[in-house]
């Protein structure tokens, strides 16, 4: 028996012309310094091209200040090298303007756009271009007192003077393999640090990173589509292969004395993971070895000599916090800000200028994510945080010591943007309250502390349905889980299942809004129910959860997927175990391969989007993160390569793969593909032309869904 489809035939084409219905929510807050306006940039419902728009706090009223076409006079956006890596690891589709920032006097406005830099004076409402000699403008911050500007053009650290307008090259070598004043890409892939150059507390410096890449490997992704285009290049550092050689030096703004260089044992921690400069400490670092078993904090003189404040240390992996090291003023004495797992979970505590423990501010079991803002007049942090790894809820913390205190609790998602002026004595903070909750699905409101002061309009288009999931948590480890049934589901039909996996480390699949199983839903509206599950290696349920997974990716998290499976079917009737599919992107994409090939058993059709083949071939920082160094994990690197269990395919497998992904090489995909088509198995194989690891365009992608969803029903029928 099979049921007829019920989702609608536009859903496909709607899903993927408004970005899954996010295009169009408000986004990228800033509010101005006297706490009266929110500056936000929003696209249109069927496109990603971003404007900055202002929001009166006290009348609502909302306007829209620049476009990118009013900046470039209709000309078409281009787009650096750079610019182009920074989107793909930020996995940002939009256009138009995406970033933007606001001067300290709140006074002026800075667009970078099209790899030139625009000041716009919120008074008189005037647009002046800065100059543009030196190539195109990447990645441009005001000095912390608004009277100077920094950016990188073609791998050279500029400083502009906003007064007079004069430009000052502070660095030279730049070349194909040195760069300055950017991060490296397993810096901004793998540990979401995106900047390369600090300023200073008091403008007068900048910290620059040097980045030599001339020992790490070229590779290059191609778009076959086009055979005149020239394959673009990138260095990047397959595991167990020389990483880029990062350097620091503090440099004068004017462009006077000599350079210091910053040292510390590089040898046995090679990584540069943090870097924090601000008032009311020293000038921060957090570095990592290459096992990334050791971290340490780091705070560098004028001299540019380190010394040690603090140590972690774990026998699996040590995570990164971006949120801190964080400085702030507790009862008139500098402090410091920090988060650790050494006790179970992760939690964030209070430490002396010397590093020294003074107080955990949160127990391991409240479930801390990231700090979000540090009132220090009040005494209070606010951070990220759920004992429940399905939700996330804002947490005020107390600076003193004492009892957390939930800010937000309607199931779902609730995330934060503080306004970082200075508040009256005793007034609640003022913030901007991003949810996406089970009842009320996706929202932001200004509010000053509980009271609502507005809402930030959205102009995205409202989904077609609610999907009907059921949360639940199953099997003797308690994984908590999700079911998505047909929404003219009947009672005593049994299902085919779909297992919607990514089943690796650092993402939570199973999670409470509204909205956020849309596709899943159309999936099972085919006739299908979808079951999500998160096992162990998945992060938010504590330390040994999570590291369960060290030094082998694929071998438990199959088997807490089949587990999970087996235990949903007992729970639940409807589902036919004897019909199970799996699809996932990305980690996802390499499970649904390894699962078919090795639990034929269990899962009869998979879709591997995007996979990883042999680790051997992924990047340094992620893979020795969790599988250790290639040459002392022999077997671990064995049984996690889909090329070992390649020959054992007996079920149907679609590989898709974009030929231009610059995070997880094409030549996965052909690798895989070689080994069936050697060992004589059928797939399919769906290479996307000029695709990176995101599928950006939307004819693109709506076709590919319709296409994984016949290619599934084929393998249930």
């Amino acid at each position: 028996w099979t049921p007829t489809p019920l989702t609608e035939p536009e859903f496909l084409r709607s899903y993927a012309a408004t970005g899954g219905f996010r295009n169009g929510r408000p986004a990228a807050f800033a509010f101005t310094p006297d706490g009266k306006t929110l500056l936000f940039l929003r696209s249109g419902a069927r496109d990603v091209v971003r404007a900055l728009y202002a929001l009166d706090l006290a009348t609502g009223e909302e306007r829209e200040l620049l476009t990118a076409e009013r900046l470039l006079s209709g000309e078409g956006e281009e787009l650096s090298a750079e610019e182009r890596a920074l989107r793909e690891r930020l996995r940002l589709r939009a256009r138009g303007i995406t970033r933007f920032a606001l001067s300290p006097d709140g006074a002026q406005i800075l667009v970078p756009l099209s790899g030139r830099l625009f000041l716009f004076g919120r008074e008189d409402g005037q647009v002046r271009e800065l100059p543009a000699e030196g190539g195109y403008a990447f990645d441009p911050r005001f000095s912390p007192d608004g009277t100077k500007l920094a950016c990188v053009r073609g791998g050279e650290l500029y400083v502009v003077d906003l007064a007079t307008g004069r430009q000052r090259k502070l660095t030279e070598g730049a070349s194909d393999t040195v760069s300055h004043g950017l991060a490296e890409f397993v810096a901004q892939e793998e540990m979401s640090r995106y900047r390369g150059f600090w300023w200073s507390p008091d403008s007068a410096s900048l910290l620059v990173q040097t980045t030599d890449q001339s020992a790490v490997e070229l590779l290059y992704a191609s778009n076959p589509i086009d055979p005149a285009a020239e394959p673009s290049a990138a260095r990047f550092p397959r595991a167990g292969t020389d990483n880029a050689d990062v350097r620091l030096r503090i440099l004068r703004a004017d462009g006077r004395g000599r350079p210091v260089d910053v040292r510390w044992d590089q040898e046995t921690f090679p990584y540069l993971a943090t870097v924090r400069w601000s008032q009311g400490g020293p000038l921060t670092l957090v570095v990592q070895d290459r096992r990334q078993q050791v971290a340490q904090i780091l705070a560098a003189g004028d001299d540019g000599a380190t010394r040690l404040l603090h140590e972690e240390r774990d026998d699996a992996w040590l995570n990164i916090d971006q949120s801190v090291p964080r400085w702030v003023e507790v009862a008139g004495a500098p402090a410091m800000l920090w988060s650790t797992e050494r006790d179970g979970g992760f939690a964030l505590e209070l430490r002396d200028a010397e590093g020294a423990l003074l107080r955990p501010l949160t127990p391991p079991d409240l479930g801390y994510r990231g700090l979000l803002h540090v009132d220090e007049d009040a005494g209070m942090a606010y951070v990220n945080a759920s004992a429940d790894p399905t939700e996330q809820h804002v947490v005020r913390v107390p600076l003193g010591g004492g009892d957390a205190a939930a800010l937000t609790n309607a199931p779902g998602q609730h995330r934060a943007r503080f306004h970082d002026g200075d508040a009256s004595a005793g007034d609640p903070p003022l913030w901007v309250h991003l949810a996406h909750t089970m009842d009320a699905g996706p929202s932001a409101t200004v509010r000053r502390g509980d009271t609502i002061v507005t809402e930030v309009r959205s102009v995205a288009e409202a989904p077609p349905f609610v999907p009907e999931v059921e949360h639940v948590t199953v099997g003797d480890e308690g994984f908590h889980a999700l079911v998505i049934r047909p929404r003219n589901f009947e009672a005593g039909r049994r299902y085919p299942v779909l297992l919607s996996v990514y089943g690796g480390p650092g993402v939570v699949r199973v999670r409470k809004g509204r909205y956020l199983q849309l596709r899943d839903q159309a999936f099972a509206d085919h006739g299908f129910i979808v079951v999500t599950l998160d096992g162990r290696g998945t992060p938010h349920r504590g330390r040994a959860w999570e590291r369960a997974i060290a030094r082998d990716v694929i071998t438990l998290p199959l088997a807490d997927q089949v587990a999970g499976l087996r235990a949903l079917g007992e729970r639940f009737p409807a589902l036919d175990l004897s019909r199970v599919g799996v699809y996932g992107w990305s980690f996802g994409g390499y499970f649904s391969a390894m699962a078919v090939m090795q639990r034929p058993d269990v899962f009869r059709v998979g879709v591997a989007g995007a996979p990883v083949c042999d680790w051997g071939d992924y990047d340094t920082h992620y893979t020795e993160r969790f599988m250790g160094l290639p040459e002392e994990n022999v077997d671990g690197y064995r049984r996690a390569n889909v090329l070992t269990y390649a020959p054992e395919l007996e079920r149907p497998l679609m590989i898709i793969h974009g030929t231009s992904d610059d995070n997880v090489y094409f030549v996965h995909a052909l690798k895989m593909r070689d080994a069936l088509l050697r060992a004589g198995h059928e797939h399919a194989f769906v290479p996307l032309s000029g695709s990176t690891h995101m599928v950006a365009d939307p004819d693109v992608a709506r076709s590919l869904e319709g296409r994984i969803l016949a290619f599934l029903s084929d393998g249930l029928r």
